[in-house]
């Protein structure tokens, strides 16, 4: 997909990779001085994308990269090139970019809200900061769960008790704000999670809540409005806000999903998915450009929506709760969308389905994994045509959305039992024993950078793959 921001993203690296890439071999004696350094010089900037994992769902915003050459088999003594113990657990996935691993965790000793950076080849801790304090607000999750997000210049994380802050890479903090004393207490049954979304250099949050107090949480001086939110990546301060209404009722307001950027025909659009609807926003202003949304013409009370929207094959998946479908839309177009621009959905309580986990696109093709029925299918995105389906192995339950790449699936349990998968067939490659006992929730989804694989356990953080 051809993101502008995918492009930033090159430019970005080049001013990296300048300083660690080898220069090549002459090409020609013939070349002359000048024509050589430009050679040069093009050589050392070719794009290597595939050196990022820079947001929650990788380089293309879609859970898959192009990586090439990565591990299959691997435990926890063989095939590991380095393993970092963490404070304590978090749901965020690792970021990197280029030598520096981004991670938010729980400190369990303080209970603090931790933002850490360590060194890609070594796993050595480059610097560490407590943003917050992290309490439960209940037994499923905690505050770390956000996956932090970077551009090659600034790192942003963020927490479920509102705090949002931003480094550089080195490590100095540059702004820090707390978006519920900004903008109102958030208004959830549980704990609150969105990752951050850098794109068309403008940092987004949205904020999908009830419109009263739920539990005693919630604005009581003035009304619960769900909303994307506009910053400036530098300064943190307020490009814009744009409320974003909805017709659900309960909990089916509120929704722990991340926006989606893409472009499609030249027109760039983050998507949304939440309140009982699925949603195309200009970038520069929140407007509205389109919406679809009839999964819950019941008005379920109880339908919160976990699963992000994900882009591929000419639309976008957007997943109903529990085991209900998921719904393929036709993007560009406008307005609010009739059931004819459904391009397919799966059936009820079927296989293609997911509470939980967001899908992966690759290849023309969405892998999705259903928590439900602890299954994972790969569907042709176009037309809804099932590939293969396969029953994941292990006891445990699945809640980390799948990661795509060099022609796998890469999948993990909660008991941090990582699964390798043949994109091409489903068959089962590998499962690996990553856990430990405390790792009984383990749900953050596995990163691809460099040629490695980053494996993020309740307790530890694992860098995977030859040397």
């Amino acid at each position: 997909m051809g993101f502008s921001y995918f492009s930033s993203e090159i430019h970005q690296e080049t001013v990296v990779t300048m300083t660690r890439t080898k220069s090549p071999k002459p090409v020609s004696i013939f070349l002359s001085g000048a024509l050589l350094a430009v050679a040069m010089l093009t050589s050392a900037c070719a794009p290597t994308a595939t050196q990022h994992w820079s947001s929650w769902r990788g380089p293309s915003y879609d859970g898959s990269t192009k990586a090439k050459n990565l591990p299959v088999t691997f435990s926890k003594t063989s095939n590991i090139v380095w393993e970092a113990s963490m404070p304590g657990p978090s749901a965020a996935s690792p970021i990197i970019w280029g030598d520096r691993v981004f991670v938010s965790s729980l400190d369990n000793r303080t209970k603090g809200l931790m933002a850490i950076c360590l060194d890609r080849k070594t796993g050595k801790e480059l610097w560490k900061e407590q943003v917050g304090i992290g309490i439960q607000q209940d037994n499923r999750s905690n505050q770390a769960s956000p996956s932090p997000v970077t551009d090659g210049k600034l790192v942003v994380f963020f927490y479920g008790n509102g705090d949002l802050v931003a480094f550089d890479l080195a490590g100095k903090k540059l702004w820090q704000r707390n978006i519920q004393k900004d903008y109102g207490q958030f208004a959830f049954l549980w704990t609150f999670s969105t990752s951050p979304v850098l794109y068309e250099n403008t940092l987004f949050m949205q904020v999908l809540q009830r419109d009263v107090p739920v539990n005693g949480r919630g604005r009581t001086d003035g009304p619960n409005e769900s909303y994307l939110l506009a910053l400036e990546p530098a300064t943190g301060k307020e490009l814009w806000r744009k409320v974003r209404p909805d017709e659900a009722v309960s909990e089916a307001k509120e929704a722990f999903t991340t926006p989606i950027p893409f472009e499609f025909k030249g027109q760039k659009q983050l998507i949304i998915a939440g309140g009982d609807y699925i949603s195309g926003h200009d970038p520069k202003n929140g407007d509205i450009l389109w919406s679809w949304g009839t999964w819950n013409e019941a008005k379920v009370g109880h339908w919160r929506l976990v699963p992000s929207p994900v882009v591929g094959g000419g639309v976008a998946l957007a997943s109903a709760p529990k085991k209900e479908p998921v719904f393929a839309v036709k993007l560009g177009g406008q307005g609010k969308l009739p059931e004819s621009a459904v391009a397919w959905r799966s059936e009820r309580n079927g296989p293609i389905s997911t509470d939980v986990p967001t899908p992966a696109y690759a290849d023309g093709d969405f892998y999705v994994l259903s928590d439900v029925t602890k299954k994972l299918t790969r569907v042709e995105a176009a037309t809804g045509k099932v590939k293969w389906t396969i029953d994941l192995p292990g006891k445990a339950k699945y809640e980390s959305s799948p990661t795509v790449a060099d022609g796998k699936v890469y999948t993990m349990n909660f008991k941090a039992e990582v699964t390798v998968i043949n994109a091409a067939d489903g068959a089962v490659l590998h499962t690996a024993a990553l856990g430990d006992p405390t790792d009984d929730t383990t749900r953050s989804s596995i990163a691809v950078a460099g040629g490695h694989l980053f494996v993020r356990t309740n307790a530890k953080l694992y860098c995977i793959g030859g040397k």
